[in-house]
């Protein structure tokens, strides 16, 4: 059967590669799209809505998201207001948000997934991660981007930092209140892990895991390159795999490991 999806953010850098993967593939219509610049122009034969709850006046499947920090969870929320599967792409969002969209994604009896970088080998890295937590209790995580990316730290940072909770609670050399000068030199503290947000030029987006023993240390790192590609096929998988579950699935790592297991 066809999967009909409304994409928010057809006109962003990611979501552009998305609108051409799935005009493309024959198992995949694109019914609604989204986007306040180019609300009232036309992909093919559709019309641009300039808001979510416009575009999904006409029934869909699945709802992609690839929009912004501040809009992605209002997008979410009206998605499943209207008991259609998610695709979250965003960044921005809580592990408190996340609690919230997967109880109502549990009423609605849908499923979502949010990954903070669908790309192959940024899901690799995270696996390797979570392998090294078992039996490495130190760790800190250096998230880098472009200079303009206004969500510190990016969605996979975070995700990575709540999901390496899970695995093993993060053991500080030093513990923060005793820190002498700026406290906050110290990073972030997401879900117990250090989190050091690099925002500069010659950056695209990228995250590394340095976790430390005495006299070892050993880092796990992913950067992404200047296109969208890497995000495509990642996309179109948890497009065509989000019907069959109901609830939250965070991670490409845990939709590749799942598909592999």
């Amino acid at each position: 059967m066809v999967i009909k999806i409304c994409l928010a953010g057809v006109t962003g850098w990611t979501g552009n590669k998305v609108v051409e993967a799935i005009i493309q593939a024959k198992d995949l219509q694109l019914v609604s799209a989204v986007s306040r610049n180019a609300a009232g122009t036309k992909i093919g034969d559709i019309k641009i809505s300039g808001s979510v709850e416009e575009a999904l006046q006409t029934p869909v499947d699945v709802f992609v998201d690839y929009t912004s920090a501040a809009a992605v969870r209002a997008h979410v929320d009206s998605a499943l207001a209207h008991k259609t599967s998610v695709i979250v792409g965003s960044s921005g969002l809580s592990a408190k948000d996340y609690e919230e969209i997967e109880k109502e994604a549990l009423r609605q009896d849908v499923g979502v997934i949010s990954c903070g970088n669908f790309a192959i080998t940024a899901a690799l890295a995270k696996h390797f991660a979570l392998i090294a937590a078992k039996y490495l209790p130190h760790r800190e995580i250096i998230d880098y981007a472009y200079e303009g990316k206004m969500d510190a730290p990016s969605g996979s940072a975070r995700e990575l930092a709540e999901a390496l909770a899970k695995v093993k609670a993060n053991e500080l050399g030093l513990p923060l209140e005793k820190t002498v000068g700026e406290i906050n030199a110290r990073g972030a503290q997401i879900a117990g892990t250090p989190v050091h947000s690099i925002r500069l030029p010659s950056y695209t987006l990228g995250f590394e895991t340095i976790f430390g023993l005495t006299n070892e240390r050993i880092s796990i790192r992913h950067d992404a390159g200047q296109g969208a590609e890497p995000y495509v096929a990642g996309t179109l998988l948890a497009i065509r795999k989000v019907q069959q579950f109901k609830g939250l699935i965070r991670g490409m790592d845990t939709l590749l490991f799942a598909e592999s297991a």
